[in-house]
């Protein structure tokens, strides 16, 4: 029984690796990525489906199986590198979900295949740079979301006291006061379809509606988008400095390099020199 060649392999990981990184392949991936959109758009058309379904789901078969063999490819290379990288997991729920059989309990999967279409984040970087700012503006916007709450809450006890009894479909209770203020928050019909019915009825209404519009949306919305973008320039930023980090962690590798084969270079002037004066020696 023979043994595997370990240059063999070694050779082979090395090629599959220059592969998976080469941006031919990234950007086939990507076409795959938007191909399977289509298709998977194409699907909700009836007609189209009943036209074309059988070849629609032969493309999506096919898709799914590069995809399926792109991600054992990744496994191979990378190994326990890749289970550390969220990216990587992320592509792997997402591929994986596409195998579940969708029937029974699981049909709701079928639907989920459309995620496949969020892998686009994971080969863009300026994507994955924006989705990592809003995941580090999250305990900012946390602290935001606690305090809209807060105003949200007050806003809808007063409302349901003060407009609650003549106007029942908006402000009978707390639950519907807060769905009321939330679309006068988005600005959506507040005036006509809202406030100035109430302010018919209540001529002083208006001392409501306008603080509450000016904290809850000119101030606390800014507040939100303030938050994502510092977050993602501060996301930028550490790309940045960790890419300057590691070119100079390779400008110093070459400089200690250069200094090796300088003193490599000096070793092998003296032994020539010793050589040349001894020419009777040889070297055992």
């Amino acid at each position: 029984m023979s043994l595997p060649d370990p240059s063999r392999s070694a050779s082979v990981h090395a090629r599959l690796r220059g592969l998976l990184d080469h941006p031919s392949f990234q950007n086939l991936v990507l076409t795959l990525i938007l191909i399977n959109a289509i298709t998977l758009g194409l699907e909700t058309s009836k007609d189209i489906t009943a036209s074309y379904g059988g070849l629609l789901r032969a493309v999506d078969t096919v898709i799914l199986t590069l995809f399926v063999l792109e991600i054992a490819a990744r496994l191979f290379v990378h190994r326990g590198a890749f289970f550390r990288d969220p990216w990587s997991l992320f592509d792997l729920a997402v591929v994986g979900i596409a195998l579940v059989p969708a029937s029974g309990p699981f049909a709701i999967l079928r639907a989920l295949r459309v995620l496949r279409v969020l892998r686009v984040l994971t080969l863009m970087p300026s994507m994955r740079r924006v989705v990592g700012g809003l995941l580090a503006a999250i305990p900012g916007l946390s602290s935001i979301a606690l305090v809209m709450a807060i105003i949200f809450y007050v806003s809808a006890v007063l409302a349901t006291t003060l407009f609650g009894p003549q106007f029942d479909e908006w402000f009978g209770s707390v639950g519907r006061s807060l769905y009321t203020l939330f679309q006068v928050m988005t600005l959506e019909s507040w005036s006509m379809g809202i406030a100035r019915p109430v302010m018919a009825a209540y001529p002083m209404a208006w001392m409501f509606f306008v603080p509450f519009i000016l904290i809850a949306t000119f101030t606390m919305l800014n507040l939100f988008i303030g938050v994502i973008v510092s977050a993602i320039q501060g996301f930028h930023d550490a790309e940045v400095a960790a890419q300057a980090a590691q070119d100079g962690q390779k400008a110093v590798s070459l400089e200690d390099l250069q200094l090796e084969l300088r003193a490599l270079r000096g070793q092998i002037g003296a032994l020539q020199q010793q050589l040349g004066k001894d020419p009777g020696r040889t070297v055992g």
